[in-house]
C-alpha cells in the first residue's frame, strides 16, 4: 500500500470518528445536591414560623449567615444530627444540639462550673450555652454586637440576675445583682471612656470556669478574692499585701478582712463618695466592735454619723489598704507618726494635741481615769438636776390641783 493511499485511509478513518461523535448521545449531568440549609429555611425562614406547642421556629437566615456558624458554612444537620434534608418534614420534636460535638473541651469545663453543677441538680433556669452565646445568631467575642462582646457582659448575665422572675424561679444566689452592678462603679465605668478596660462579669467570676465560690478554686472564693481584685489594681494590693490585713490571710486566717468586706462584691462605690466613706466605718466596726462604740463618742464619729466625711474616719487615721497595728514605726497611728496624722486635717496641731486618746472609753477608768470621773459627775448631775426638777414639778402640780378643785390656799375678800 502506498503512502498516499495511507494516509487517504487515515483521513477516513477520521472523519468516520467525527461524524459518530457528533451523532452520540452526551452523557447526562449528575443532580446538583440540594442545598440543605435552603431546604430548612423553606420553612423556617417566616418570622410568624410556630410549632405546635406555640414556641417559635423561626431562623433569620441572612444573620445565620453572617454568624461563626455561618462563617464556617455548617449546616443545620451538622448541629440537629436527627434531622435529615431529603426526609422532610421531620419530626415535631428533636433532641436537644449538642455542643460538644465541636466543642468538646468547652462544654466539659462547663458542667463543673456553678451553672453546670446548678443544671445537673435539676434547676431549669441555670444558664446553658445558647443562653450567653445565642442559638443561630452566634458572633465572634470580639464582634461589637456579640453577647459576649466585652461590653456587652453585663447586658448578657442581667437578663438571669437582674430578672425578678428568674431570680425567684431559679433561686438565684445574691438577689438582684445586676442592678447592683449597674449602679457600681465598675458598671458606670463600662458605659464610659474606659469601657475597654473595666472590669465586667467574667473577669471576676471567669466563664466557662465560672466555680461556685465554696469551690477553693474559685476566683471569688474568700481566700482568692484579693488576688482576683488586684489583677487590676495592683498598688491597692501591694498595700493590702503588707498591711496586717493581708499579712493575717497569708497566715491563712481567712475571717481577716478582704476586698468585698469593706467595698462590696457588686455594689462597688467610688471610695471618695461621703456615703462609702461613712457607711465603710460600720465594716470596720463588725470586726472592731469596741474601737467604733468609742469612735462614736468623740466628735469625729458624732458628725460622721449625721453623713458628713469631712472629718477623720477610720480610714483617715489608719489608712486604708495598708493598715498597720500601733506598734509598728510604719503606722499612721504609731508614736512617730501620730502628729503628722493628725496636721493632715489640723495644720496647727501640736504634739500635745496628738497625744489624746480618740478612742477613750469613759467605761474603763484604768485607761481614762480622768474622762471616767468626768463622765461619772455628768452622769450624777444629770440625775441629780432631773430628779430635782422632777419632784419641784410633781409639787407644783399637786398644788395646782389643790387650788383648782379644793380651793387651798385661797383666801375670802
Amino acid at each position: 500500500m502506498t503512502t498516499a493511499t495511507m494516509l487517504r485511509t487515515f483521513c477516513a478513518l477520521v472523519c468516520i470518528g467525527l461524524a459518530a461523535s457528533a451523532h452520540a448521545k452526551p452523557a447526562a449531568t449528575p443532580a446538583a445536591a440540594p442545598n440543605v440549609n435552603e431546604t430548612c429555611l423553606a420553612c423556617h425562614a417566616a418570622a410568624d414560623a410556630k410549632g405546635t406547642a406555640g414556641k417559635s421556629i423561626a431562623v433569620d437566615g441572612p444573620k445565620f449567615t453572617t454568624s461563626v456558624h455561618g462563617e464556617f458554612n455548617l449546616k443545620c444537620t451538622d448541629c440537629h444530627t436527627d434531622v435529615a434534608a431529603d426526609k422532610i418534614p421531620h419530626a415535631e420534636t428533636l433532641k436537644p444540639v449538642n455542643c460538644a460535638n465541636c466543642h468538646d473541651a468547652a462544654v466539659k469545663e462547663y458542667s463543673t462550673t456553678v451553672h453546670g453543677i446548678a443544671r445537673k441538680g435539676g434547676n431549669n433556669v441555670a444558664a446553658t450555652c445558647t443562653d450567653c452565646h445565642g442559638t443561630h445568631d452566634i458572633l465572634r467575642s470580639k464582634s461589637a454586637e456579640s453577647r459576649t462582646n466585652h461590653v456587652n457582659l453585663e447586658a448578657t448575665c442581667v437578663r438571669c440576675h437582674g430578672d425578678k422572675i428568674t431570680i425567684a424561679k431559679g433561686k438565684l444566689p445574691g438577689g438582684d445583682i445586676g442592678s447592683e452592678f449597674h449602679d457600681s462603679i465598675h458598671g458606670k465605668a463600662l458605659r464610659g471612656a474606659a469601657k475597654m478596660s473595666a472590669p465586667e462579669c467574667t473577669d471576676c467570676h471567669g466563664a466557662h470556669n465560672m466555680l461556685p465560690k465554696s469551690d477553693p478554686r474559685s476566683k471569688v472564693a474568700r481566700a482568692n478574692i484579693p488576688d482576683t481584685c488586684g489583677s487590676c489594681h495592683q498598688p491597692e494590693f501591694k498595700a493590702y499585701t503588707n498591711g496586717m490585713h493581708g499579712k493575717m490571710r497569708q497566715q491563712g486566717v481567712l475571717a481577716a478582712p478582704g476586698c468585698t468586706d469593706c467595698h462590696s462584691a457588686h455594689a462597688i462605690q467610688q471610695h471618695e463618695a461621703a456615703a462609702f466613706q461613712t457607711g465603710a466605718i460600720n465594716e470596720c466596726g463588725t470586726c472592731h466592735h469596741e474601737s467604733l462604740s468609742t469612735y462614736r463618742d468623740t466628735f469625729h464619729g458624732q458628725v460622721t454619723a449625721l453623713g458628713y466625711a469631712r472629718t477623720a474616719t477610720c480610714a483617715s487615721c489608719h489608712g486604708a489598704h495598708d493598715v498597720l497595728p500601733p506598734t509598728n514605726p510604719a503606722s499612721k497611728v504609731s508614736k512617730q507618726n501620730r502628729l503628722a496624722t493628725c496636721q493632715q486635717c489640723h495644720a496647727g496641731a501640736s504634739a500635745n494635741f496628738a497625744s489624746f486618746d480618740p478612742h477613750a472609753s469613759r467605761h474603763e477608768r484604768e485607761r481614762n481615769p480622768a474622762y471616767w470621773y468626768a463622765a461619772k459627775f455628768m452622769e450624777y448631775l444629770l440625775i441629780g438636776v432631773f430628779a430635782f426638777f422632777g419632784i419641784h414639778t410633781a409639787f407644783w402640780l399637786y398644788r395646782s390641783l389643790r387650788v383648782k378643785f379644793g380651793g387651798g390656799d385661797r383666801k375670802e375678800p
